[in-house]
């Protein structure tokens, strides 16, 4: 029996990336959902650069299998995640300091009024715990509980004298305001950082994984720890992991709550019902901003062959708020969306079973196909949201071979590419992450067709 990376986060008991690593009283924690304990505050998840919402899923799934009330959760959405190269200029699809901290706040308020709590905890991937930081050292305190900022590039991805108004410099104006002053937390909010040993790729002394090779940036491995806050080490998981990892839950949850998580698997609910955004890339820039006019199908398909079984389960089309939604699925289907997006290819997502609800399952098209891509008869990318490729532990293979893109050494990137020949059109593509297993079908990219495999976990 092959055995999925699905399969052994949803063993009962199972603590599939370091059993050593937790204490024994932890193994033997059995609370069922719901017990009554001590009330966990309302917890706000916010993204990195370019991201969105959803990458949060995971975590919220595991939060709910703890006895977190969806509803005491939210996650918020950037209008413009990217950052401007300049954060003191305009700059059209992307986002300043100041965006953040105001979309940021308006967040904290709303999930306030929601729950009546007086307080909130946050939680932030990379460039969002500046948009935390930022919050609360301008009047935000008061209103945050708790901030966990994991692989927030606290001291810049570089220090130089170098593009001054980068909010990534950490000797630009923005990084210096908020690391100043005898402490670089802001008392009355417990901190907590988590960053890798060395495999996070925005915290390098050399510059080469941010296209500067040989160039020394003038930051380190500590670079997203805080002086005055609680600082923990996860190995080598790479940028994103130190947020997604079931490592990284563990302590997201311990630190807020106050006690270990119970479970660290996602408990299945018996039936899933899904929705969520389409969002687009309007010059290329990836936004949160909603498309109307797309459409959705979703098919269940086999997980050995990735062959659709029967006509589509579920199909919608975006009004002007751009969702999708909602459709009930069955927690254990392997699926496939279909993604139809003005001015973009028609993208097929295969995805691992939904073991909960979700209502942030939101759906960006492929990027067009380029030059590299002329002579290909299919394009099919793999995608891993929530970890990057290259961990020397890592073996990645589409249909046995590695990418020519995925490169050892420190994570790289999130995507990887297999362009195939035109006699390979409608083959089914095996991409295989560790102990993830996707099948996609290679669709003609002469019709404008591009699949993504999707790792979920």
């Amino acid at each position: 029996m092959r055995l999925s990376r699905r399969t052994i986060l949803q063993a009962a008991g199972s603590l599939p990336f370091a059993v050593a690593s937790l204490p024994t009283g932890a193994l033997a924690q059995t609370a069922p959902i719901g017990a009554q304990l001590p009330e966990v505050p309302p917890i706000l998840f916010v993204h990195g650069n370019g991201d969105y919402d959803a990458l949060w899923i995971t975590t919220m799934w595991r939060m709910e299998s703890n006895g977190v009330p969806r509803d005491r959760m939210l996650a918020i959405n950037f209008t413009d995640p990217n950052a401007r190269s300049d954060d003191k200029v305009e700059q059209a699809n992307r986002s300043s300091t100041e965006d953040q901290r105001r979309e940021l706040a308006a967040a904290i308020t709303e999930l306030k009024r929601r729950t009546g709590a007086a307080r909130v905890a946050l939680v932030g991937s990379s460039r969002g715990g500046y948009a935390i930081r930022n919050v609360i050292r301008n009047g935000g305190a008061g209103d945050v509980s708790h901030a966990v900022l994991c692989g927030t590039p606290n001291h810049g991805v570089f220090a130089t004298d170098d593009q001054p108004n980068s909010e990534f410099n950490g000797r630009g104006a923005f990084l210096r305001g908020l690391n100043g002053g005898e402490s670089e937390v802001t008392p009355g909010t417990a901190f907590l950082t988590l960053r890798s040993d060395g495999m996070d790729k925005y915290a390098q002394a050399d510059g080469r994984f941010i296209g500067k090779p040989g160039t020394p940036t003038g930051v380190s491995t500590e670079g997203p720890e805080l002086q005055g806050a609680t600082n923990l080490v996860l190995g080598a998981l790479d940028h994103r992991e130190v947020a997604f990892h079931p490592r990284a839950f563990r302590e997201i949850y311990k630190f807020i709550a106050g006690r270990e998580p119970a479970r660290i698997a996602i408990m299945p609910e018996p039936s899933v019902k899904l929705s969520g955004l389409v969002t687009g890339t309007p010059g290329g820039v990836s936004t949160n901003r909603p498309v109307a006019g797309a459409t959705v199908e979703i098919f269940r398909v086999d997980p050995d062959t990735g062959e659709r079984n029967g006509s589509a389960v579920h199909s919608s089309k975006t009004g002007t708020d751009g969702r999708w939604g909602p459709a009930q699925l069955d927690p254990a289907w392997s699926l496939e969306f279909v993604l139809a997006s003005p001015d973009a290819p028609t993208t097929h997502i295969y995805r691992s079973p939904f073991p909960r609800s979700s209502d942030v399952v939101h759906l960006r098209p492929a990027r067009p196909l380029g030059p590299a891509d002329k002579d290909a008869g299919a394009v099919v990318i793999m995608s891993r949201p929530r970890g990057y490729f290259g961990l020397p532990r890592d073996v990645v293979l589409l249909d046995g071979r590695e990418p020519a893109d995925v490169k050892p050494g420190v994570p790289t990137d999130s995507t990887a590419t297999l362009r195939l020949s035109a006699g390979e059109v409608g083959r089914n593509i095996v991409a295989q992450f560790g102990e993830e297993r996707i099948v996609a079908r290679a669709w003609p990219a002469s019709e404008n067709r591009i699949a993504i495999a999707e790792l979920t976990y």
